[in-house]
Parts: structure tokens; C-alpha cells; sequence
């Protein structure tokens, strides 16, 4: 077994502000960081409260900035996001607020750009079998079935 520093409570809440402060986290990613530390339960939840106190730790917060990200970034659906928050055990609350960050049309606008980047990639000849592969990437990225069929079909018919 390695040797593995130990650390105060105020060492720790330090590195834990300084862990909350480089991105948002969530309690759960907190939890697990202290855990690594090897604090004590009692330790943990002082420290959790601590960075709540002082706004280190908001889990709505939290929840806005990942689904901006995901979204904007890796070009994620809303279940694939949902999913994800869920997994982190964020409350249906806050995923909701979440969700409303994503804009609608941009939303949309994204799922028709990643289709059309992806359509051609399709080496099928077979028209159903294109849109069947199409069609399954984009709702393995997150995005509801009901507009990945929508957008399948008109670009199918285009082509």
C-alpha cells in the first residue's frame, strides 16, 4: 500500500475550494474527491457545507454550466443530458432549469448540422438501412426520437 498524505480538515477544505473554484462540480464529484482524502464522514460533511456556505458548491449552477457544455460542445441531446445529470444525482428540478438553457431553435439547428455531417459518412445504398443507421446515431447522441425521425426523413428525401 502506497503512502498517501493525510490531511486536516482545513487543508482539505482548501483543496476542496480550490477543486470547486478551477470548474463547477457536483456533490457527488465532491464527495468522491474527500473520500480519495480519506476524511472522516464528519469531516466530509463540514467541508460540503463549508463550500455550500460560501457558494463554492451549487448544484444548480452545476447543472446549467453541464448542459451548456455538453450541448455546445460535444453537440449532446437533451436525454443523453438528462441521463447524464441523473447519473451525477442531481435533482429533476435542476435538471429542468437545465434543459431550459438549451435555446429551441439552436437546438434543433445542431441536430440538423450533425445529420447532415453524418449523412454522407453512410456507405449504404439501400435507402431505409441509410436512414435506419442515421437515424440510430443521432439518438444514441441524445436526441428524442420524435425529431430524429423528422429530420432522417427530410434529408433522406433530399438526397
Amino acid at each position: 500500500m502506497k503512502n498517501q498524505k493525510s490531511y486536516t480538515v482545513n487543508e482539505a477544505t482548501k483543496a476542496m475550494e480550490h477543486f470547486c473554484a478551477y470548474q463547477e462540480r457536483c456533490h457527488k464529484e465532491v464527495e468522491k474527491k474527500l473520500i480519495e482524502l480519506r476524511m472522516i464522514p464528519e469531516a466530509r460533511d463540514h467541508i460540503i457545507f463549508h463550500l455550500l456556505q460560501e457558494n463554492f458548491l451549487n448544484e444548480e449552477r452545476f447543472s446549467k454550466a453541464f448542459a451548456r457544455g455538453k450541448f455546445s460542445i460535444k453537440k449532446w441531446g437533451k436525454i443523453r443530458i438528462t441521463n447524464e445529470l441523473k447519473f451525477k444525482d442531481i435533482s429533476s428540478y435542476n435538471i429542468k432549469t437545465a434543459l431550459k438553457e438549451i435555446n429551441d431553435s439552436d437546438y434543433l439547428t445542431a441536430l440538423y448540422s450533425i445529420a447532415e455531417k453524418k449523412l454522407p459518412l453512410i456507405k449504404e445504398s439501400n435507402m431505409y438501412t441509410r436512414k435506419n443507421k442515421l437515424s440510430t446515431f443521432l439518438i444514441s447522441k441524445g436526441y428524442e426520437s420524435n425529431l430524429v425521425y423528422k429530420v432522417a426523413n427530410d434529408l433522406i428525401k433530399q438526397a
